[in-house]
């Protein structure tokens, strides 16, 4: 293979090297920020040799080549433009640089969460081990020590995450709006304090405790913010910019001792006293108003979410899925959201798979099957951009087949005990109810292969 060759053809084909901004990759993709998206030529990009599939995404032309391919492919690609190297992280912020601010609002919570997911994924498998051998147990399918020292400990690790979250997305927060990551951890400290009320006894206990704030204006409950996740990530906001407006004006001789000081005094008094009662109410709202359509009788609540769900996948809006999953995880024990993008992701993965099987162009077939599989594994943007929505019918045969599954899941009530895995091994977080996510599955992928390969797809389109 002529990796020049290939590189060349393709600078040729968006539009030479002034049209170029930035350039990276992944592990399978070569990933570049275009100046006019009108100049590119993307059938031909796709027609070139190892090309396996061409589509814009997160101000992005992302043009699949495989895993080692692209690596060869950039470094010549890099040759021939003279760029330099950059990182992914680096091309995403220019690629956002012209976001409007709705989609960097989407970025921006995206930023936070994803980096926490591995530690929510790890505490829900757990949580979904502990869920399965305690039913085994409870209905006499094994007989287990549930006071043995091994349960007895993963029962305390399942659930690390989730009693400490906010201080996971203060940590996080912080890094994302440029301050001082261990203030935003403190202030996370402050909101989970024992000597607030722990926030799970409300429900049971009420109120135990008022405090008089603001000079005697009105009083607030003294309750902490366990398993609470938008005020955590409005209050390190607000700190940020108190404290980066205190390193420019606190003389540098002072900075160390005044400016974390003054910080966190005045961002948990603002907290505790005004935004965490304000957004707790808007949290619960959103999260209750979520849960209603879901719950809309006969699954037709899971139905719309599911069929929309891919859609929203295509205009990045699926970055803030994040703090559903786990605002419902806290408040309910289970995400009931997760199920529902779980479907979505194996039926647009039943529609790729269906047009590498009815293909007969090869090199749509070679794009298709790892698409598939990918899509069924959790990651859609091969099988959506590459695929289904090239063709458009297998899209919406994938998007029919999403509302199928998230009907079945939602009259039935699936929830999932974490986040961040959906698809095949999204099953490791349904150990409870292995079964119906597996008719799941079944109904996602079967709805959608099957309409696909009836509706059939213009190969020459």
């Amino acid at each position: 293979m002529d990796y020049k060759k290939i590189a060349s053809n393709i600078l040729k084909e968006i539009g030479g090297s002034e049209n170029i901004v930035s350039a990276a990759h992944c592990a399978t993709r070569l990933r570049l920020v275009i100046k006019d998206n009108d100049v590119v030529n993307k059938e031909a990009v796709e027609d070139t040799e190892g090309v396996k599939g061409v589509f814009f995404a997160s101000g992005q032309l992302q043009i699949i080549f495989g895993t080692g391919i692209v690596n060869h492919v950039y470094a010549e690609f890099l040759k021939l433009t003279g760029k330099e190297e950059v990182s992914k992280e680096e091309l995403k912020e220019t690629a956002s640089a012209n976001d409007n601010k709705f989609k960097k609002v989407i970025k921006t919570l995206g930023d936070i969460f994803v980096p926490i997911i591995p530690a929510i994924v790890a505490c829900g498998l757990m949580m979904g081990v502990t869920e399965a051998i305690n039913f085994g147990v409870n209905n006499g399918y094994f007989n287990v020590n549930i006071n043995a020292s091994w349960f007895v400990f993963l029962k305390i690790f399942s659930n690390a995450a989730y009693t400490f979250l906010p201080i996971l997305i203060g940590f996080s927060s912080a890094k994302v709006f440029g301050c001082n990551q261990f203030l935003g951890a403190v202030m996370a400290m402050i909101m989970i304090h024992p000597d607030l009320q722990n926030a799970w006894t409300v429900a049971n206990e009420g109120y135990q405790a008022m405090q008089s704030v603001w000079f005697g204006l009105y009083e607030i409950p003294l309750v902490g913010y366990q398993g609470h996740v938008i005020p955590i990530v409005i209050a390190v906001y607000i700190m940020s910019i108190i404290e980066n407006k205190l390193h420019k004006i606190v003389p540098a001789t002072l900075d160390l001792f005044v400016t974390p000081l003054v910080t966190i005094f005045i961002t948990g008094y603002l907290t505790l006293t005004i935004v965490g009662p304000i957004f707790v109410y808007l949290e619960n709202g959103i999260l209750d108003l979520v849960q209603q359509v879901v719950q809309i009788p006969f699954g037709i609540g899971g139905a719309i979410i599911g069929g929309i769900y891919s859609s929203t996948v295509v205009t990045g809006i699926h970055h803030m899925y994040s703090i559903i999953d786990i605002g419902q995880l806290s408040k309910y024990g289970f995400t009931y959201w997760l199920p529902i993008a779980s479907a979505a992701n194996l039926a647009q993965g039943g529609a790729a798979l269906a047009v590498a099987v009815k293909s007969k162009n090869k090199k749509i077939k070679a794009l298709a099957f790892p698409a598939a599989l990918s899509s069924m594994l959790g990651i859609t943007e091969p099988a959506i951009f590459g695929v289904n929505l090239r063709f458009m019918k297998p899209f919406i045969a994938g998007s029919i087949g999403a509302a199928a599954g998230a009907l079945y899941a939602a009259l039935i009530g699936l929830g999932a005990t974490g986040t961040g895995v959906t698809g095949i091994f999204g099953i490791l977080l349904h150990l409870h109810a292995p079964v119906h996510y597996i008719i799941m599955m079944a109904i996602s992928i079967g709805v959608a292969f099957g309409l696909t390969f009836i509706l059939g797809f213009d190969e020459n389109k």
